[in-house]
C-alpha cells in the first residue's frame, strides 16, 4: 500500500484553497508549520501572522495560498480524510467476505494513527490530534450550508458513504447505515478524545480501542433480528 500511496497526490477541493500549496515549497511548508502550530497552541490562538514568523515569510504570502485560517483547517481536515479514505480503499480492494471488509475499514477510520512518511512535509499524527480537538471547528459556522453546496465537505461525506455500502453489504436491510457510519467515524474521535482526557467516561483506554469498540458495537447493530 504504501508503494501506492507513494505515488499518489492526496486531492483537495480546489474551491478551498486560492493556489495550491503542494505546488510550491513555500506551500509545503506552510501546510507543514500550520499542522506543527495549530497541534501546539490550538486553532483558537493560531494566526498567519505567527505562522509566517515561523516560516520566515510575510502574511501576506499566507494569504496567496488561503483567504483565512478557516479555509486553512478546512484544507487539513480535507487533506486528513482523503488521506484515511485512500488507506480504507487500498485496505479492503481484496477482501471477498462482506463482513471482514466492514471490519477492516472500521480499524481503518477508528485506530491510532502512525506517521506516514511517504508525505515528508506532513506530520499525521499531529494532524491527527487537530482533527480530533479541532475538527468541528471546520463545520459549526453560519456558513456550513453555503461551504457545503460549494463542496469543502464532499471527501469527508465520501468516506462516510463508502462506510455505509459496506454496511449495507453486510445487511440491506439495515435502517440507518448512514447514521451509523457517520456515527464510527465521528464518535471514533470523541472517544479518542475521552481516552486522553476525560478518562472516567470512557471505556478505551490502553486495553481497549476505539476500534475494538465501534466494531462490536457495529456487528451486532446490523446483525440481522429473527
Amino acid at each position: 500500500m504504501k508503494s501506492l500511496l507513494s505515488n499518489i497526490k492526496i486531492s483537495v477541493p480546489e474551491k478551498i484553497y486560492i493556489k495550491d500549496p503542494e505546488s510550491s515549497d513555500l506551500g509545503k511548508r506552510i501546510i507543514e508549520h500550520s499542522i506543527l502550530l495549530i497541534n501546539e497552541i490550538g486553532f483558537d490562538s493560531f494566526t498567519f501572522k505567527k505562522l509566517g514568523k515561523i516560516i520566515g515569510s510575510n502574511e501576506s504570502s499566507i494569504y496567496r495560498y488561503f483567504e483565512s485560517k478557516h479555509k486553512l483547517l478546512l484544507y487539513l481536515t480535507s487533506w486528513y480524510w482523503a488521506w484515511i479514505e485512500y488507506q480504507l480503499v487500498f485496505a479492503t480492494s481484496n477482501i471477498p467476505d462482506a463482513e471482514d471488509k466492514l471490519l477492516k475499514a472500521i480499524e481503518v477510520v477508528t485506530r491510532a494513527i502512525t506517521e506516514d512518511y511517504d508525505f515528508s512535509h506532513i506530520n499525521e499524527v499531529k494532524l491527527n490530534q487537530i482533527i480530533i480537538n479541532e475538527y468541528s471547528k471546520s463545520y459549526l459556522t453560519k456558513e456550513v450550508d453555503t461551504e457545503n453546496k460549494e463542496g469543502y465537505f464532499v471527501v469527508y461525506k465520501r468516506l462516510i458513504q463508502r462506510l455505509r455500502d459496506m454496511i449495507l453489504e453486510n445487511n440491506p436491510n439495515y435502517k440507518f447505515a448512514s447514521s451509523l457510519s457517520s456515527t464510527i467515524v465521528e464518535g471514533a474521535l470523541h472517544q479518542h478524545f475521552l481516552a486522553e482526557h476525560f478518562m472516567s467516561i470512557t471505556d478505551c483506554n490502553g486495553e481497549v480501542t476505539p476500534t475494538d469498540f465501534f466494531k462490536e458495537l457495529t456487528i451486532k447493530a446490523i446483525k440481522p433480528t429473527k
